[in-house]
C-alpha cells in the first residue's frame, strides 16, 4: 500500500480539496492518503516549503508528496515535475518550491509528459499531478511518466546577515499557536555565538537573553526563545500568542547581539 501526502492552498471551504482526493482514490482505492496542510496562504511558496520541509522526513521512505501551490498552467514555460530525493518522491510545479524544500540535488528529476485531459484544463492537480502521484505510489518508475532533466528553478530565501558580534535575521513563519520562527538556524547561531552570552532584540524594544529548551520553562504568559522542532530560532510566549502579543509579523527584523562571555 502506497502513501501520498497533500500540501496545498485549497483550504476547506470549497470543493477543490475533495475533488483532488476523489481523483486520487478513484485511481488508487487502496492508497494511504494523508493531509500535511491545506491551509497554506494562497500562492505562498515559502510558507508551503517550510511546512513540507519540516514534515516530510517523518514519513516512511517512498512516500509521495503532492504539492498543490501555484500549480495552475500559466504559459508555455510552465513545467510540472516529479523527482526523487532522500528516497521520497515529490510532485509539483517547478516554481522554485523544490529548491526551498531540498537541501541537495535530487537523485532523479523528470518533467511530466502526462497528456492533460482538457476537461481538467484549469485544475491539473486532479489530472496530471494525481496521475503522477498514484503511479509512483504504486511503485512505478519516474522514467515512465516524464522526460529526464537535470535542473530546477531556484528560489533563494533571504539569508541572515552575519556580523562580527551578532546576527540580523527576519521572521519567516508564524505557526497556528502564534509562535514566531526566524531564518536563523541553530547551526549558524552556535557558529557565531562561540559560547558567548547573547541578547535577542525585536519590536517594541523587547529583549530575551536566555535560551529555553521547552515552552514551559518560563511562567505562563512570559516570553522566551528556543530552537524548536524546525531547528530555527523561535520567539514564543508560554501558552500565549507571541505574534499577536508582541506585534511580530512575517518579514519583521530580529537581531542577536553576542557578549564577551
Amino acid at each position: 500500500m502506497g502513501t501520498i501526502t497533500l500540501t496545498t492552498d485549497l483550504g476547506h471551504k470549497d470543493f477543490y480539496q475533495a475533488a483532488l482526493k476523489g481523483s486520487i482514490i478513484s485511481q488508487y482505492p487502496a492508497v494511504r492518503l494523508l493531509d500535511i496542510s491545506h491551509d497554506i496562504p494562497p500562492f505562498d511558496i515559502q510558507y508551503a516549503a517550510f511546512v513540507l520541509k519540516n514534515a516530510y522526513p517523518y514519513f516512511p521512505e517512498k512516500t509521495v508528496h503532492l504539492i498543490g501551490i501555484d500549480s495552475l498552467y500559466n504559459n508555455e514555460d510552465t513545467r510540472f515535475l516529479a523527482l526523487r530525493y532522500n528516497n521520497h518522491f515529490f510532485v509539483g510545479a517547478d516554481n522554485g518550491i523544490f529548491s526551498l524544500i531540498l537541501d541537495g540535488k535530487p537523485q532523479e528529476i523528470v518533467e511530466l509528459n502526462i497528456i492533460q485531459d482538457l476537461k481538467y484544463l484549469h485544475f491539473p492537480l486532479t489530472d496530471i499531478f494525481s496521475k503522477a502521484a498514484c503511479h509512483l505510489a504504486k511503485g512505478g518508475k519516474l522514467s515512465e511518466i516524464g522526460d529526464p532533466i537535470d535542473s530546477l528553478t531556484d528560489r533563494t530565501l533571504i539569508q541572515p546577515i552575519v556580523e562580527k558580534d551578532g546576527l540580523r535575521g527576519s521572521v519567516i513563519f508564524i505557526d497556528s499557536f502564534g509562535n514566531v520562527i526566524s531564518n536563523i538556524s541553530k547551526e549558524l547561531f552556535n557558529k557565531v555565538q562561540r559560547g558567548r552570552s547573547f541578547t535577542l532584540y525585536f519590536r517594541r524594544n523587547e529583549t530575551i537573553d536566555q535560551m529555553s529548551w521547552h515552552y514551559n520553562e518560563v511562567p505562563e504568559g512570559e516570553k522566551l526563545c528556543l530552537f524548536g522542532i524546525s531547528n530555527y530560532l523561535e520567539i514564543a510566549i508560554n501558552k500565549g500568542n507571541a505574534s499577536g502579543l508582541l506585534g511580530l509579523n512575517k518579514g519583521d527584523i530580529i537581531r542577536v547581539e553576542f557578549g564577551n562571555k
